[in-house]
Parts: C-alpha cells; structure tokens; sequence
C-alpha cells in the first residue's frame, strides 16, 4: 500500500501519510487511490475539487453542509502549512462537541479525510498558504452552514488568537445553535 494510515482520537477522521518516492529529479506520490482508501473507510466518489489561497493568520470555517448535500472532505496542502480541524456534529456520537487538529503542509504531505457529518475548518500558519481539497458533493449554497471558530464549548486550541475571519465566518453560530441534521449510526 502507498500509504500509511493513523486513526485519529475521532476514530471517524483519517490522517494519511503518501509514500515519497524522491529521485534527483524530485517526488513522486499517489494523493488518493480508491482501492486503497475504501480498505481504510474513505468510501464514496468525490464530485467537486476545490483550490484555497490564505495568508498568515487567515482562518477559514469552521463549515459544513447539511443533508442531502453534506460533504466529506480530503484536504492537502501544496504551499505552505495550516493547522486544520475537524469537529463532529453527528447527535448521538460519542465523540459528539469533540474535535481533532492536524498540522498539513507542503514538506509533510500528510491528508486529512474528513467525513460527512463535521464541521471543517483550517488557520494558516505560514506567510502564504494553498491548499487543495476534494469533497464528496458540490457546493450547494442553501445547505452551507457553520459555527463561529472560537465557542468557549469547543475548546478548540488554535494555535493562533486574533485571526482574520471572512464577514461571513465572524457571524457565524455557536455550536448550540447550529442547523444540523446529522445522525450518528453506530457501524
């Protein structure tokens, strides 16, 4: 297999370690491989690829969309680092409130698999940032929903305190007042 897989403490959400293979010429590596990441539970088909630019201090999120429309995301990073978080918004879950954070960057190339039924959000950590992310639905903009970036209830230790947030993002809800209508079905 071309990739090593970890289980994060939300055993739901998946890091991913490509293999390199380095020459003198560069890298190469495989970014997604359906044969191998059905093995490890990435199911499903991804419909839409999306390209973000942030600078330093840029938080985007925390996003989701809501059913039928709900998105599972793989997130990579091709310039720069961020620190990116998932956090589960399925009632019922016993992870329920709970989230995981992951350092991504351009040397480590590490991947994020975020499935349906969270709560994405990332920082920029470096003086330009881009990262790249697949998700598992189109952008339906009557299903967009989110929760504001910093709910005392979360407890999210972002690595950065006085981020720049879009207009959007700053209004966003707290997390007990989200629109959310996720299940959590035990597999």
């Amino acid at each position: 297999m071309a990739f090593e897989v970890k289980k994060l403490s939300i055993p739901d959400v998946i890091l991913i370690k490509p293999q390199i293979i380095r020459d003198e010429r560069g890298f190469f590596c495989e970014i997604y491989k359906a044969s191998d990441f059905t093995q490890f539970g990435v199911t499903g088909e991804f419909a839409q690829v999306n390209q973000s630019k942030s600078k330093k201090n840029v938080l985007r999120g925390l996003h989701y969309q809501t059913q039928p429309k709900a998105q599972g995301k793989l997130v990579r990073v091709i310039m720069g680092e961020i620190f990116d978080v998932a956090v589960d918004i399925r009632k019922g879950s016993p992870t329920f409130g709970k989230w995981v954070g992951e350092i991504l960057s351009a040397e480590n190339k590490k991947i994020l698999y975020i499935p349906i039924g969270f709560a994405h959000g990332f920082c920029a950590l470096s003086d330009m940032t881009e990262i790249v992310y697949y998700c598992t639905n189109e952008y339906a903009p009557q299903f967009d929903r989110g929760m504001i970036w910093n709910d005392s209830v979360l407890h999210i230790d972002w690595p950065i305190k006085n981020p720049i947030l879009s207009k959007k993002d700053a209004k966003f809800p707290k997390f007990s007042d989200i629109e959310n209508n996720f299940i959590y079905y035990e597999k």
